[in-house]
């Protein structure tokens, strides 16, 4: 039997569901959240906040740095896998977040492709072999090998905690290059880097960006960067693979996680902001003035690096016989 009432209420709601439908799916309506797992003043800090005007614009929203630094950037990656996925909460992750730390760590609270959105990259970055010549003084990687073999277990090096990639990175040159060397953990970049200039260890794989400032202030050398080609902020400076070290290659890249099921179009929508962000020819050229490169993937693409990351970083993990609890 007609009923008038209900036949003009299912009108209504067919006229206002698209409609509050449309309205429940806008995003971002609010500032979003990237939490940090590096400390502020890191190579990964300066980045984000390099970024984040760009990132600002093209999602005309305004964007929350927050830092739980710790644990090679397990608990800010933590803090994401647990975080509703709303599209407000995400992780700077890295190469070493969601490549090393799966297989050097035993046991983690989350799976770093599981139990995440992948979005897309932002930058390649290179690490560079930086020295304190007050300690040795030595003028090009050969002339360091050659140093360092000449006296077995003299030499300290720093890197930014056990396990993280500039350890990692290090363990293996030192792995390939026949030396015997002394590890020496900080509490993160700021640290470490200090630690060389004061001269407690010789030397650091540093981020670019990072050297480049105590590089120009004449306080420490640059030897030999980790990747394959020359790194045009310091094009004089030759790669480690040309100078006695043949296929070393170490490189980190950052880009941007949510926890698992984010809704697709939010993910879709964040990667083609971080698209447009990184097209933008100030951010370019701040990039590549601080050694770094942008590397703007599809989500597909970037699901597959970070498989292919883990296996790699796995590889490396087990050469150098590293673990941590």
């Amino acid at each position: 039997m007609f009923n008038p009432l209900r036949a003009a209420a299912l009108i209504v709601a067919a006229v206002f569901l698209p409609l509050a439908s449309s309205q429940a799916q806008e995003w971002p309506t609010k500032p979003v959240t990237i939490y940090m797992g590096f400390p502020a003043g890191s190579g990964v800090d300066l980045i984000a906040r390099m970024l984040q005007p760009s990132l600002e614009k093209s999602l005309a929203q305004r964007l929350v740095i927050d830092y739980k630094p710790g644990a090679g950037g397990n608990v800010a990656s933590e803090v994401v896998a647990r975080a509703a996925p709303d599209g407000y909460t995400w992780l700077l992750g890295t190469a070493a977040t969601h490549g090393v730390n799966a297989a050097l760590y035993k046991k983690l609270p989350f799976d770093v492709e599981a139990d995440f959105s992948p979005v897309s990259t932002l930058v390649d970055v290179s690490n560079v072999l930086m020295i304190n010549p007050k300690v040795i003084d030595a003028t090009s990687v050969q002339d360091f090998i050659a140093k360092v073999k000449a006296a077995p277990g003299k030499y300290n090096y720093a890197s930014t905690g056990n396990g993280t990639g500039t350890h990692l990175a290090f363990a293996e040159f030192v792995h390939r290059a026949g030396l015997d060397m002394v590890h020496v953990p900080y509490k993160g970049g700021p640290e470490a880097i200090q630690g060389v200039l004061n001269g407690d260890t010789c030397c650091i794989f540093n981020q670019v960006q990072t050297a480049l400032p105590h590089f120009r202030a004449g306080k420490v050398r640059l030897l030999g960067v980790t990747t394959l080609k020359r790194v045009p902020a310091i094009p004089d400076v030759p790669t480690i693979a040309q100078s006695g070290v043949p296929g070393y290659e170490s490189y980190t890249w950052f880009g941007i996680f949510g926890p698992k099921g984010v809704d697709s179009r939010i993910v879709e929508e964040f990667n083609a902001a971080i698209k447009v962000a990184l097209a933008d020819p100030e951010t370019q050229k701040k990039l590549a003035e601080l050694g770094n490169t942008p590397r703007y993937e599809t989500v597909e693409q970037f699901k597959a690096t970070v498989k292919a990351d883990r296996a790699k970083w796995a590889e490396v993990v087990n050469a150098v016989g590293a673990t941590i609890d």
